[in-house]
């Protein structure tokens, strides 16, 4: 039984470099060893927190959202020395925040080769939020590992304690099967003692089951262009960093270390944050002073824009139908996420941006209609305005926004403009390893021939799984059962598969929140500098109930304008999209 060891130090497919788990592994291995509660502490990032919190407590394990920092030797604005590792976990929903902000801080603020911080930062913002010295890449290990002088290293413990606290700051040993670890491990403890500090136990984990480091190396080879047969080439050397059990630690610490290990339970004990999902936190609106209330102001809007609509007057079926919606709008809470809407599509065709006449289950809305969001009218066209909201099914309103490509950035910064640039940014999203391509990069790092590489990718049909290739596809089954380098270069393939490989900005999602940023996601630059993206991606952003629009830029809009423009030039003729017949 494991109830007493909680793992604190756990790597997903989010730290993109060496992490090979899949969450849901994870917690099925944690779920099936009776461990009470898991820490998710991703390399410098939270891309997956929020997957990781929903689904451990689907499973009935305590979540702990942490991250492994990285500590800029110097203050961040310089671009030198080294950086270390520190292991940082919330305590309580203030400390949830300070880490939202320290993941921010790193990438916005920090970057060089990684997100770094320094211990300045850190400092302002330690509330809630227990620290670890982290592996041999922390800096009391680092420290250690140098043979640099007592007095040195008790400065560096001492500036970790004058940040976090002497009870948020633990002394971190580990059973890796690393080299010099053993001896590492002593030398921490002394100083641990010397210092009055906690001391906990744990296991560097970077991947689920024992074995999985040939798993792990792969990957390494693949985001580093090296091969598996190559000498000098970034490697890991133990074969020790999987999920491990309170008996699989006592084996590698030895029984001396069982205090330790147990020490891992009252930090869980310590640890409790409490996200809130589905509540929705639409951007602030200044409604005009001649409406009391965003609902009063939405109908206003509403019925101006039903009169330009039907000039020749409202009939009872209108009546009817867009009181209804309305009504609908109103119960379900969102009125402010229309007004925001009609507010930068009026902007956009004010200033002569082209906008799409709309698309999707968006079109079967009257009020959406009225206000000029969508072009259709779905009186006319006998378009279901439940396909686009239902009560029945309480879930944010979906409009995407095309927009003409060459003039979506206008929009954007309207908004921001308009919000403020603290409270907009892109949205991440995250390119998986697709069948061929895993084929691809796994025959490549093992060096199998490209001839036979080739072959093989191209008898996996395009979007189909390497299981649904296998079945369904003669050819393929044939070379994997009487090839055993094939055999081998599939079963490794299906294992990195739908892996996440690297991060970039998602092409059309915008955020707009109410309050900063950073109180509520936290955000990431890439380094080809394409502006500020979320770290959590759409799904994750729509849980915690933020306002997510799709601003899709589309080369047809920009096109069709310009063949507007070109026949006002040349035939003097004012062409207007709407009022040509659609036969």
């Amino acid at each position: 039984m494991n109830k007493n060891f909680v793992h604190l130090h756990l790597h997903t497919e989010y730290s993109l470099l060496d992490g090979v788990g899949k969450i849901e592994e994870y917690i099925d291995k944690a779920k099936n060893m009776n461990m009470k509660a898991m820490a998710i502490t991703d390399h410098g990032n939270m891309y997956g927190a929020i997957e990781f919190y929903k689904k451990a407590i689907s499973r009935g394990i305590k979540p702990i959202i942490g991250i492994e920092a990285y500590v800029s030797e110097f203050e961040m604005d310089k671009r030198e020395g080294r950086n270390f590792h520190l292991v940082l976990l919330a305590e309580n929903n203030i400390g949830y925040k300070n880490l939202l902000k320290i993941a921010s801080e790193g990438y916005l603020n920090g970057f060089y080769y990684r997100p770094r911080i320094d211990k300045e930062f850190l400092k302002k913002h330690s509330e809630g939020v227990i620290a670890l010295s982290a592996c041999m890449q922390g800096e009391i290990s680092r420290g250690i590992l140098d043979n640099e002088s007592e007095e040195k290293i008790d400065s560096k413990i001492e500036s970790y304690v004058e940040i976090f606290g002497k009870e948020n700051f633990y002394i971190e040993i580990q059973g890796n099967g690393v080299e010099g670890q053993k001896e590492l491990n002593e030398s921490l403890i002394h100083f641990g003692k010397k210092h009055k500090l906690k001391i906990v136990a744990t296991n560097d984990t970077h991947y689920v089951y024992e074995g999985d480091h040939t798993l792990q190396d792969l990957v390494i080879c693949i985001q580093t262009g090296s091969k598996v047969n190559e000498s000098n080439r970034m490697k890991i050397e133990t074969h020790e960093l999987f999920l491990k059990s309170k008996e699989e630690m006592l084996r590698s610490l030895g029984e001396n270390a069982l205090e330790y290990i147990e020490e891992s339970e009252k930090i869980a004990d310590r640890c409790n944050i409490s996200l809130e999902f589905g509540q929705f936190k639409f951007p602030h609106y200044d409604i005009p002073s001649c409406s009391k209330s965003a609902t009063e102001f939405l109908k206003k809007i509403v019925y101006k824009g039903l009169a330009d609509r039907y000039e020749a007057g409202l009939s009872e079926e209108l009546l009817k139908r867009v009181e209804y919606e309305l009504d609908i709008i109103i119960k379900m809470g969102y009125e402010e996420y229309f007004i925001v809407v009609w507010d930068f599509i009026a902007y956009a065709k004010d200033k002569n941006i082209p906008i799409g006449p709309g698309r999707g289950s968006a079109a079967g809305s009257l009020v959406a209609y009225a206000l000029k969001i969508t072009d259709l009218d779905p009186i006319k066209y006998n378009l279901i305005f439940e396909r686009f909201l239902n009560p029945e099914r309480i879930s944010m309103p979906d409009i995407d926004i095309d927009i003409c490509q060459e003039r979506r950035g206008e929009l954007i910064e309207y908004v921001v403009e308009k919000y403020g640039a603290d409270k907009v940014a892109q949205i991440i999203t995250f390119g998986r390893m697709k069948a061929r391509a895993a084929i691809r990069d796994v025959g490549r790092v093992l060096d199998v021939p490209l001839e036979k590489v080739n072959k093989v990718a191209k008898l996996i049909p395009a979007f189909a799984t390497l299981e649904m290739a296998l079945k369904e596809v003669a050819e393929l089954r044939e070379a994997y059962e009487n090839d055993r380098e094939v055999m081998n270069l599939i079963n490794l393939s299906q294992r990195l598969e739908n892996k996440v490989r690297h991060a970039s900005v998602h092409a059309a999602g915008v955020v707009i929140t109410k309050e900063p940023l950073t109180d509520v996601v936290p955000l990431y630059r890439d380094n080809k500098d394409k502006g500020v993206s979320t770290q959590y991606q759409m799904k994750e952003l729509e849980d915690l109930g933020l306002l997510k629009m799709d601003f899709l830029g589309l080369r047809n809009l920009t096109n069709l304008q310009r063949t507007i423009d070109y026949i006002k030039e040349t035939k003097e003729k004012e062409i207007k999209l709407e009022n040509i017949s659609l036969d």
